[in-house]
């Protein structure tokens, strides 16, 4: 207990003395939580919006393997994506592997099937009323998304928290595509696992109060977001 007491001490003189490291691993895990994310938005909307709305054959199994990829392993993820970057590999002329672009690209793939998944589910369990009535008013397309983006706004908005709150916390493709460099790639959870492994436990607690600390302040942001959003559409409705 006095062990553990110890290294939560000096844990905390580590966040409060504002340790230069500290402060960087902060800094490259909220960059690689918004890179990744805004992008898995920025393609994953436009298909879960076309899978939630869409009537046409083979959606259902569309549906289903983008609820699989909910469960995709971050480490299968990762391993493919190491072995792709490598030197004589498809992808090694871009020279991505072991830097802060092939973790973005590692988080955004994981993240890209959170918001398709999530996405859909949100459009899909919207009102048929409401839609079909748009449909026979002769909306276009591009008008029945924004009324479906403006409409499941709240569940679209929790796929994006599932998104940030992954990039926030992974390990297992970061530490394979990045290669968990320090001062380079590595980031909160990364560190914090490298550090334990090399019996740094203060180190390692310091790493994961902040971690701990920047989840609820990202998530306690977006799910204010969620709530204020919320609270002006039943507003509207009243």
């Amino acid at each position: 207990m006095n062990f553990f007491l110890d290294g939560l001490r000096e844990a905390w003189q580590l966040i409060l003395d504002h340790d230069p490291y500290l402060m960087h691993l902060v800094w490259v895990t909220l960059k690689v939580a918004a890179v990744s994310t805004t992008l898995a938005v920025l393609i994953g909307l436009p298909i879960g919006l076309t899978l939630g709305l869409g009537r046409f054959r083979g959606r259902g199994p569309l549906m289903a393997f983008a609820n699989a990829g909910l469960a995709l392993p971050p480490v299968i993820v990762g391993l493919v994506l190491a072995l792709l970057m490598f030197p004589a590999a498809p992808l090694g002329r871009f020279h991505l592997l072991f830097t802060l672009r092939g973790v973005y690209i590692a988080q955004t793939l994981l993240a890209i099937p959170v918001i398709i998944a999530l996405t859909a589910a949100a459009v899909a369990s919207l009102p048929g009323g409401l839609l079909a009535q748009a449909r026979a008013y002769g909306a276009s397309r591009v008008q029945l998304g924004g009324l479906a983006l403006r409409e499941a706004w709240i569940g679209i908005l929790a796929a994006v928290i599932a998104a940030a709150g992954s990039a926030l916390s992974e390990v297992g493709a970061v530490v394979l595509v990045g290669g968990n460099i320090e001062g380079v790639d590595q980031t909160l959870a990364s560190a914090a696992l490298a550090k334990v492994d090399a019996g740094h436990f203060a180190e390692g607690l310091a790493i994961g109060i902040l971690l701990l600390g920047l989840i609820l302040v990202v998530m306690g942001l977006l799910t204010a977001m969620q709530q204020f959003g919320a609270a002006r559409r039943m507003g509207a409705s009243s």
